[in-house]
C-alpha cells in the first residue's frame, strides 16, 4: 500500500485531510497516526476502503494509478483550458450613489467619463477574438444605465459579428434610473440583471445612499419586483459592513421576502472608499466569521423549513468539496482569472486584468493594465508580461503560505487585493486578512458537514 500526497491539520480531537483531488476525509487521531506510519493492518476496512476510494492511498502493485487520479485532477482544474471567457465593459465611472464601502473610485479621483462607440467596437472585436466558444459579456460602471445607448450598441453589434460563439450578457447596476424600455430591452435580449441589496432598509439605507444623500432601498425592491413580473432575471449581491454584522436574519428575512434565491455574503475589500472609511465600516475577519456562521446557520433553517436560498460562497467552495468540480470564479482558483479568465474594458479603452485591477487603477494605481483597445489584439494581451505575472503570482501550488495548506485544492488568492493591502502582488504575510476569512468560511462548511448530516442534502441542492 502507497500514500498519495495530501495536506492535513488538526481537527478538534482528529484530522482533516485533503488531496488535489479535492477529496477530503475527517480522520480519528489512533487512524491518523496509523496512516502515516504505514500501520495499514490496523485500519478498519471500511475506512480503508473509503480512503482508497477518495485517492489518498493505492495499492503498491497499482501500476496506473496516476491514470485513475487524473480525471478528477482535471475537473478540479479544467477551467485551465478555458479561454477568456468573462468580458467586463465599463461603461462609466459615474454614479448616482455614493456607497461607504465603493471600491471602483475613491475621494482622490474626479475625472468622470463614459465609453464611446468606438471604444465600445474594439473593445468587442478584441473580446470575440477569444479562443472560447461561450461568453460572458457583463456591463459595469459607475452605473452603466448612465450609458444606455452603449449597452444597446454593443449587444447589437456583437450579435451580429459573433458567428457560432454564444454570449450571455448581463448588467451590474443600482436600477436607479431603471425605466419600462430598459426592462423591455432586457428580456428581449435575454440580459440578466445584478443589483445590490445589502439587507434590510436600515442597513441598505446607511450603506448605499444617493449621492444626494436619499435613500435607495424602496427603489430597489420596488425595482426588483417589476424587473420579476417582467420576467427578467435578476439577483442581488449582498457587502457586509460593520452595521451589517449585527442584521445576519434581517438580511435573509429580507432577501426571502422580496423572492430572491441566493444571497451572497460578501466581506469588505480594502479598496477605494473602503480603504479610506475602513476604521468606520471595517472589521477584524473573526468578526466577519462570526456573523457568516450565524448566517449560513440561519439560511439553512429556512431551507429546513422549504424556503429554498442559496449562499454564493458556499456554493462554490462546496462543488470542489462535495463534486470535485472547480466552478470558474475567478478569485477561487489557482492561477486566478486574472486576463486569463477575465478581461475589464475601461471607458477610456484602457484593458485590465479583471475588475479588481481596473479598480485600483481608479485609485491611481496602472500596474495591472494589459493594453488598450486602440494598440492591441487577444494574443498580444494574453502574451504580454502583465499577464504572465499575476498568472505566476496566483499559482498556489508555488505559494509558500498556500501550498502545504489544507484548503488549498479549494481556495485561491487576489494579486491585486496582496498589492492593494501589502504593496507586492505576492502575498507576503500568511493569514491576511483574506486568508483568514477565507478559511474560516471553510472552517465553518467543514463543522456544518460534520456535525449535521442533513445538511448534506441541502448543500448539494446548491450545488446540483
Amino acid at each position: 500500500m502507497k500514500i498519495n500526497y495530501f495536506n492535513f491539520k488538526p481537527w478538534k480531537n482528529k484530522w482533516l485531510i485533503t488531496n488535489e483531488q479535492g477529496r477530503y476525509a475527517i480522520v480519528p487521531n489512533e487512524e491518523f497516526q496509523n496512516l502515516i506510519h504505514g500501520r495499514y493492518e490496523q485500519i478498519s476496512e471500511e475506512f480503508l476502503e473509503e480512503l482508497k476510494r477518495k485517492y489518498f492511498i493505492f495499492d503498491e502493485n497499482e501500476d496506473v494509478f496516476v491514470e485513475r487520479v487524473k480525471e478528477p485532477y482535471r475537473e478540479m482544474k479544467r477551467y485551465i483550458f478555458s479561454a477568456t471567457c468573462l468580458h467586463i465593459f465599463v461603461l462609466t465611472n459615474q454614479c448616482n450613489m455614493c456607497c461607504v464601502y465603493c471600491q471602483a473610485q475613491d475621494s482622490a479621483h474626479t475625472k468622470k467619463g463614459k465609453m464611446t462607440k468606438e471604444i465600445a467596437q474594439k473593445a468587442v472585436d478584441i473580446a470575440l477574438q477569444s479562443p472560447e466558444r461561450r461568453l460572458d459579456f457583463e456591463f459595469q460602471g459607475g452605473e452603466p444605465l448612465v450609458n444606455f445607448d452603449i449597452i444597446r450598441f454593443i449587444v447589437e453589434y456583437a450579435d451580429k459579428y459573433c458567428n457560432d460563439k454564444e454570449i450571455h450578457y448581463s448588467v451590474v447596476t443600482n436600477t436607479l434610473l431603471l425605466n419600462d424600455e430598459m426592462i423591455a430591452y432586457f428580456k428581449e435580449h435575454e440580459i440578466s440583471v445584478s443589483t445590490s441589496l445589502d439587507g434590510n432598509a436600515s442597513v441598505h439605507n446607511d450603506n448605499r445612499p444617493q449621492i444626494n444623500g436619499e435613500e435607495t432601498f424602496d427603489i430597489v425592491k420596488k425595482n426588483v419586483k417589476r424587473l420579476q413580473d417582467a420576467q427578467v432575471s435578476v439577483g442581488a449581491i449582498q457587502t457586509t459592513t460593520k452595521k451589517s454584522l449585527r442584521y445576519g436574519k434581517d438580511i435573509v428575512d429580507t432577501y426571502c421576502n422580496m423572492g430572491l434565491h441566493s444571497l451572497f455574503l460578501r466581506p469588505l475589500t480594502p479598496l477605494g472608499y473602503a480603504r479610506e472609511q475602513w476604521g468606520e465600516i471595517g472589521y477584524t475577519p473573526e468578526e466577519f466569521i462570526e456573523f457568516y456562521k450565524r448566517t449560513l446557520g440561519y439560511i439553512i433553517d429556512k431551507n429546513k423549513n422549504g424556503y429554498y436560498i442559496q449562499e454564493g460562497h458556499a456554493c462554490i467552495f462546496l462543488a470542489k468539496i462535495l463534486r470535485g468540480y472547480a466552478q470558474n470564479y475567478m478569485e477561487l482558483r489557482s492561477p486566478c482569472g486574472a486576463a486569463v479568465g477575465q478581461m475589464a474594458y475601461y471607458y477610456d479603452g484602457n484593458i485590465y486584468t479583471c475588475d479588481e485591477g481596473r479598480m485600483i487603477a481608479e485609485m491611481g494605481d496602472s500596474t495591472f493594465c494589459l493594453g488598450n483597445v486602440q494598440e492591441d489584439d487577444y494574443d498580444s494581451l494574453i502574451d504580454g508580461r502583465t499577464c504572465r505575472v499575476t498568472c505566476q503570482a496566483s499559482v498556489l501550488e508555488g505559494l509558500p503560505s498556500c501550498c502545504d495548506c489544507v484548503y488549498h485544492p479549494y481556495c485561491g488568492v487576489c494579486p491585486v487585493i496582496n498589492l492593494a493591502m501589502e504593496n507586492n502582488i505576492y502575498e507576503r504575510h500568511a493569514n491576511n486578512y483574506r486568508c483568514k476569512i477565507y478559511k474560516g468560511i471553510l472552517d465553518t462548511l467543514f463543522e456544518f458537514l460534520e456535525k449535521d448530516k442533513d445538511v448534506i442534502g441541502i448543500f448539494r441542492s446548491w450545488i446540483e
